[in-house]
């Protein structure tokens, strides 16, 4: 197997979850050229991963918007002569891309939309975590490396290392939070977070980073002299590097948990509203914990939430009280600075 497309233009933490399967991968077959055509934000994400050889922007918003646009990405994906597509994105565009690039074996899963462009079709386990289902993809006995991997390069530890010393960080316990989610319902509310964000600031020898996006920046979340606000000053993998030196990360379920879980050292404190473990897109990490109310009968309510609660009441994250994420953090803390 000479050339090999992976195909996955999905959400940032899908294309993290995928890290493992590009391992499983090159550990096949050790002499292939291995290609990734993601989204803009994934292949920002996926840059520095030494077992890719190329990675490809597919930026359907822009330069390869429409059926025009998926055209003449095919097209250029014809000329590199590839053996072997794999596409875990189930949505047409992506299976008709594989078919565009002229690779010999399509593999996609059998619930895929346009897996009649597909010459192989695999099962798509629900019970299975993310990262399992997608090394179904390739078949090879003894493989057990499954960690998620990313690399954050010079430029993303340079800038983060100014953070550091600009704020005595290396002598503090650092608590990153990330109180951002594309979906209403999976998102903590604010104003929990503002409390969280006070309380943890009061706290003798911790430090509290606050990362996000763009999107973020209307949560109108608290400020002190102990907090430092990194929203929409940070690329992807600059928020790598900051989750990697964080002892504890608190997030949504959104992309930060599977960032964090590329780490060994954060502890990671999952908070679950409209989803489910169930669902296979919980921490892949044993350094973490899901703060969820598990006695609702309506969670989950779909598989990335949604704009608004279904049932009108939103127990789900309401329920989850500041004070008790508070003194999990806090607890969690205190057993790092016995050890």
């Amino acid at each position: 197997m000479n050339k090999i497309l992976i195909i996955h233009t999905a959400f940032i933490g899908d294309i993290v979850l995928s890290t493992p399967l590009i391992k499983k991968i090159k550990t096949k077959y050790p002499e292939s050229r291995v290609t990734y055509v993601t989204t803009p934000s994934g292949a920002s994400l996926l840059k520095n991963n030494p077992m890719l050889d190329e990675v490809i922007s597919y930026d359907k918003r822009g330069e390869h918007k429409g059926l025009r646009g998926l055209y003449f990405l095919g097209k250029r994906l014809k000329y590199k002569g590839y053996d072997m597509a794999i596409v875990p994105h189930r949505y047409l565009r992506s299976s008709m891309l594989a078919w565009l690039s002229g690779a010999k074996e399509r593999i996609g899963y059998e619930n895929a939309g346009g897996k009649l462009f597909l010459t192989k079709k695999i099962p798509y386990d629900k019970s299975k975590h993310e990262v399992e289902k997608l090394l179904g993809f390739v078949d090879y006995d003894g493989f057990e490396d499954k960690k998620l991997e990313l690399y954050p390069g010079k430029t993303e530890k340079e800038k983060i290392d100014m953070v550091w010393d600009e704020h005595s960080l290396y002598s503090k316990k650092v608590v990153t939070i990330a109180p951002g989610s594309k979906w209403f319902t999976k998102m903590w509310p604010v104003e929990y977070f503002n409390e969280l964000i006070k309380r943890l600031s009061q706290l003798e020898g911790v430090a509290v980073v606050l990362i996000g996006g763009k999107d973020e920046l209307a949560l109108n979340l608290v400020e002190n002299e102990k907090i430092i606000n990194l929203i929409n000053k940070t690329s992807l993998l600059d928020v790598a590097e900051i989750a990697s030196r964080s002892d504890v990360v608190v997030t949504n379920d959104s992309s930060p948990i599977h960032i964090a879980s590329a780490f060994d050292k954060p502890y990671i404190f999952a908070i679950f509203g409209a989803t489910v473990r169930e669902l296979g897109f919980y921490p892949w990490s044993s350094n973490s914990e899901i703060i969820e109310d598990e006695n609702l009968y309506c969670r989950p309510c779909g598989l990335h939430g949604g704009e608004k609660c279904p049932e009108g009441h939103f127990r789900c994250m309401l329920d989850i009280k500041p004070e008790f994420v508070f003194e999990k953090v806090k607890s969690k803390l205190k057993m790092m600075e016995q050890k």
